[in-house]
């Protein structure tokens, strides 16, 4: 079953947000796997500490994404096919890059000696 507890909530964001979020994250670490299964709104309430309200929202989202499906009264699962993974990972590599480079450049830095250094800090592949 797909765990949430110790996840920390920013004010950046809504929480429910904040949820999905955390599980694509966990699906990309291989934590999350296609078919676990989920816990219930109830469960995952209270293994964040969060209103079941929000809970029941970030299954919403969660479900019109196609990420979970709850199926009548049965527990709700992961689901993943190789499309839907890639745009998980798309997704979540493209708003890390943006917030990178946002922050690169309200710092001032200049576009050559940041793709230095991260050429620099990746390594050989």
């Amino acid at each position: 079953m797909v765990d949430f507890r110790g996840l920390e909530f920013h004010t950046g964001e809504p929480v429910y947000c904040q949820i999905v979020r955390h599980l694509k994250r966990q699906i990309l670490l291989g934590t999350a796997e296609n078919g676990e299964t989920m816990p219930s709104r109830r469960e995952l309430a209270a293994q964040t500490g969060i209103n079941p309200n929000t809970a029941q929202k970030a299954y919403k989202l969660m479900e019109e994404e196609g990420i979970v499906r709850t199926n009548g009264n049965t527990a709700s699962t992961i689901y993943l096919d190789d499309r839907l993974y890639g745009k998980i990972e798309d997704e979540m590599c493209s708003g890390l890059v943006s917030d990178f480079v946002a922050e690169a450049k309200r710092n001032n830095l200049s576009y050559k000696k940041v793709i230095a250094l991260v050429s620099e800090l990746w390594g050989d592949e």
